[in-house]
C-alpha cells in the first residue's frame, strides 16, 4: 500500500526565508480522523523523487515551528505574572489570560497544544505538533534510502536528515515543556495498522529526555556552525542551534520541577509504569553544565557574542546611557545581532497587529494609536523586580528606601536622558539600573528612537488618561502604566498615515541565555566560583553594573549573599528573569524552579491609568487576582477528548 498524503479543513504556508507550498500527513498521535485526498495528489514515493520537492517537504516540517513571537500564540507571555493587555475580546483573542487567572480546563482546555487548537476550535496556524512531528519521521525514514532523491549529493542529505531530526526533537520537547511526559514518536505507525497502534501511552519523562538529546547529538554532528548564504537559508538551523537547545532541555529535565519532585509520583501510566522518577539526582545537573559549556564554546567559535550598539553607524555623538540601552534593546530586536542564537523566522514581529505595534506607544499628540497601540503593559511585579543603579535589588539596596512607591519625585539635569528633565514620576522610576529604562517605559520616561537624529530627549511619554501615550482609547490602551519598550525595535518611524516597523525574526534563544543557563547549572554543581561569577558578569557589563560580588559587598544589606550556593542561586535566578524579561522565559523559568505557586498567586497591579492628574493616577490598581493551584497547574492538563479516544493516556496531576 503507498503511504498515501492526506488533507485538513485548512491551509498555511511557511515562512522560511520565501513563502513556500507543501502538503499535509495524516498524524497517527492525534486523535483527529481525516479525509483521504482526491486522487491526484501528490504521494511520498513521488515526493523523494527530486530534491526540489523534498526540499520542499523539508520546509513543511520547519512550518510546524510554533510562532512565539506572537502575543495571541505564546501563551508563555501573558499566562504569567509579566505583562497584561486589555481583557477584551474586541482587541484580541489573549486566551493565556484565563490560564494566568486560574481558569484553565479539562474540557476545550485553552493553548490546547495536544490536539493543535488554539481556543474553541481553532486551529493553531502552524502549530499542530504531533503532524510535524510525523512529517519530521517520514522525512527522516525517506531521505535515509539512498535509493530515494537521487539528485542530490550526500552531504546535503546528510544534513537535511539532520535538520528534520533537530525539528522532531524540539517538537517533542515543546510538547513536554507544557505536558510533562508524552507519548515519544520515534517512528510513525502505518497507517493501515489496526487502531490500538496509535492508541499510544505516555513514556516516562527521563526516557523522552534521553531520546530528544540523542537526536540533538546526531544533529550537531552535521549540522554547519553558521548559515553561509544568509539570503537563502536565514532561520535555517546550525550546530550551534542544536547545542543550545540541548543545554536549555537538559537544565530544564535538573530543575526542581522534575528531579526529585514528590508531587509527580501519583503519575503513573496503566500498567502501572511511573512517568516520573522522585528521587532528586546531582549528576543531572552536572550533564547540563557540560551541555551548556559545550553550546557556549561552539557559539562563540561560530563568532557570536553579546550584543554591543555601534555608536559609530549612527553618525550621531550619543551618551554612554543611551548607547547602553540601545545595547540592551537591539540585542533581541536588531536583526543583525551576533548575539541571536536561533531566530526563528516562522515568527515575525511585523505587520499591523504585530508584537512592535503592540508594545509601541505614540509619543505625541497625533501619532497613530493602531500603530501605537501600547496594549502590552508590564506589570508593577515587573518594575519592581530590576535592579537599583548599584546592581542589587531594591529590597536590598543599603542607599534608596522603595518602600513607598507612591511618592513623586521630580527628574533632575542629570537624569534627563532617562526622565523628561522636570516631569514628576513614582519613586519607583528613579535610581534604576539601565536594563529598567531600556526595558520599560512609563509616565515621564524617554522613548530614543534612530529618527531622532540624535536628538536624546526628543521624545517622552505621557500617559496620564487623555494624554497622546494614555489609555482613553476604548480598545488599544495600556492596563498597568507601564510600556514595553524592549520588544521595539529602534528603527521604528510614524509618518503621516502611521508608521513603519523594521522587522526581526523572534530570537528563540540568544547568547545571554545560555550564559545564564550554564552559570545556573555550574552553580548547582558545586556552588559559587569564579567561573560562575564571569559569565554573570559579562551580562552586566553590558548592562552598565558592575560585577555580582562587587555590587553585593559595596551596595547589599546581604553582602554575602553571592558566597553561598543558596544566595547565588537567588541572585543567578533574578538575574535571568531581568535579562530576560518579556521573551517568554519567566513563565517557563518559574514553572521549573517550583516557584509560581508563589509568584503567581499575587495579585496583577498597574497605576490606575484612568487617572488624568498625578494625585489620580498614581495609585496602585489592583487590575486581577491570580489564582495558580499547585500541583495542578505546573501542567497542562489533556483534553477530554483526548483522554475518551485514547484510554492509554493517563491525566496530569490536579487536573
Amino acid at each position: 500500500m503507498k503511504n498515501i498524503l492526506f488533507k485538513k479543513s485548512f491551509k498555511r504556508k511557511l515562512v522560511l526565508v520565501l513563502a513556500l507550498p507543501f502538503v499535509m500527513i495524516y498524524n497517527a498521535c492525534q486523535d483527529d480522523y481525516l479525509d483521504v485526498v482526491p486522487d491526484g495528489l501528490a504521494t511520498v514515493d513521488k515526493i523523494f523523487n527530486l530534491r526540489q520537492e523534498a526540499e520542499k517537504y523539508l520546509f513543511t516540517c520547519y512550518s510546524y515551528m510554533p510562532r512565539l513571537g506572537d502575543l495571541r500564540r505564546n501563551a508563555a507571555f501573558l499566562a504569567g505574572d509579566e505583562m497584561w493587555v486589555p481583557d477584551n475580546r474586541e482587541n484580541g483573542d489573549y486566551f493565556a489570560l484565563e490560564i494566568a487567572l486560574g481558569r484553565q480546563r479539562v474540557a476545550n482546555p485553552y493553548y490546547n497544544v495536544w490536539q493543535g487548537e488554539y481556543q474553541g476550535g481553532l486551529p493553531f496556524d502552524g502549530s499542530e505538533i504531533w503532524d510535524g512531528i510525523r512529517h519530521c519521521n517520514i522525512f527522516i525514514e525517506n531521505m535515509s534510502d539512498p535509493n530515494n532523491v537521487p539528485d542530490i549529493t550526500d552531504t546535503e542529505r546528510e544534513r537535511w536528515i539532520a535538520e528534520a531530526k533537530f525539528l522532531k526533537a524540539y517538537y517533542h520537547f515543546y510538547l513536554m515543556r507544557h505536558y510533562g511526559a508524552i507519548p515519544i514518536i520515534k517512528e510513525n505507525v502505518s497507517v493501515d495498522a489496526p487502531t490500538p497502534a496509535f492508541d499510544l501511552p505516555r513514556d516516562p519523562y527521563d526516557e523522552g529526555i534521553d531520546y530528544i538529546v540523542e537526536l540533538l547529538d546526531e544533529a550537531a554532528a552535521v549540522l554547519p556552525p553558521v548559515i553561509a548564504d544568509i539570503n537563502t537559508e536565514y532561520g535555517r538551523i546550525t550546530s550551534v542551534i542544536a547545542r543550545s537547545l540541548k543545554a536549555r532541555v537538559l537544565v530544564t529535565a535538573a530543575s526542581p520541577l522534575y528531579n526529585g519532585n514528590p508531587d509527580l509520583s501519583v503519575v503513573i501510566n496503566n500498567d502501572g509504569t511511573p512517568l516520573y522518577n522522585t528521587t532528586f539526582e546531582a549528576n543531572k545537573w552536572q550533564i547540563a553544565a557540560d551541555a551548556a559549556k559545550e553550546a557556549i564554546d561552539a557559539a562563540e567559535a561560530a563568532g557570536l557574542r553579546l550584543y554591543e550598539f555601534n555608536e559609530a553607524l549612527t553618525g550621531f555623538d550619543l551618551t554612554d546611557t543611551t548607547v547602553t540601552k540601545l545595547s540592551i534593546r537591539n540585542a533581541i530586536t536588531d536583526p543583525e545581532s551576533l548575539e541571536i542564537i536561533w531566530p526563528n523566522t516562522q515568527s515575525l514581529t511585523n505587520g499591523a497587529d504585530g508584537l512592535q505595534a503592540s508594545a509601541m506607544a505614540p509619543l505625541e499628540v497625533g501619532h497613530n494609536t493602531r500603530v501605537a497601540r501600547k496594549v502590552i503593559s508590564p506589570t508593577i511585579t515587573m518594575a519592581k523586580l530590576f535592579y537599583t543603579d548599584n546592581g542589587v535589588p531594591i529590597t536590598e539596596d543599603k542607599a534608596y528606601d522603595f518602600n513607598d512607591i507612591l511618592e513623586l519625585r521630580e527628574a533632575q539635569p542629570d537624569e534627563r536622558y532617562n526622565i523628561e528633565e522636570g516631569y514628576r514620576t513614582s519613586r519607583l522610576n528613579f535610581d534604576r539600573e539601565p536594563r529598567f529604562y531600556a526595558d520599560l517605559g512609563f509616565d515621564g520616561s524617554m522613548w530614543y528612537k534612530r529618527d531622532a537624529l540624535g536628538d536624546e530627549t526628543k521624545w517622552h511619554i505621557e500617559g496620564k488618561f487623555g494624554d497622546y501615550s494614555g489609555s482613553d482609547h476604548p480598545f488599544f490602551f495600556n492596563e498597568t502604566g507601564y510600556y514595553c519598550k524592549k520588544l521595539v525595535n529602534w528603527r521604528m518611524t510614524f509618518s503621516n498615515d502611521g508608521g513603519t516597523f523594521e522587522t526581526y525574526a523572534w530570537p528563540e534563544m540568544r547568547l545571554a541565555d545560555l550564559y545564564l543557563l550554564y552559570a545556573e547549572a555550574l552553580n548547582e554543581v558545586s556552588g559559587p566560583s569564579q567561573e560562575v561569577y564571569s559569565y554573570l558578569d559579562q551580562i552586566r557589563e553590558r548592562a552598565g553594573l558592575d560585577g555580582v560580588v562587587e555590587s553585593w559587598a559595596a551596595h547589599s544589606n546581604n553582602p554575602n549573599k553571592p558566597t553561598t550556593k543558596e544566595g547565588l542561586r537567588s541572585i543567578i535566578q533574578q538575574e535571568r528573569m531581568i535579562e530576560l524579561a518579556f521573551e517568554g522565559q519567566r513563565y517557563w523559568d518559574l514553572l521549573r524552579w517550583k516557584r509560581a505557586v508563589q509568584e503567581f498567586n499575587d495579585n496583577v497591579q498597574g497605576w490606575n491609568v484612568k487617572g488624568d492628574d498625578e494625585a489620580s493616577y498614581y495609585q496602585i490598581r489592583t487590575i486581577h487576582l491570580q489564582n495558580f493551584i499547585s500541583p495542578r497547574d505546573y501542567f497542562w492538563p489533556l483534553s477530554e477528548t483526548s483522554l475518551i479516544r485514547n484510554t492509554n493516556l493517563v491525566q496530569n496531576p490536579g487536573w
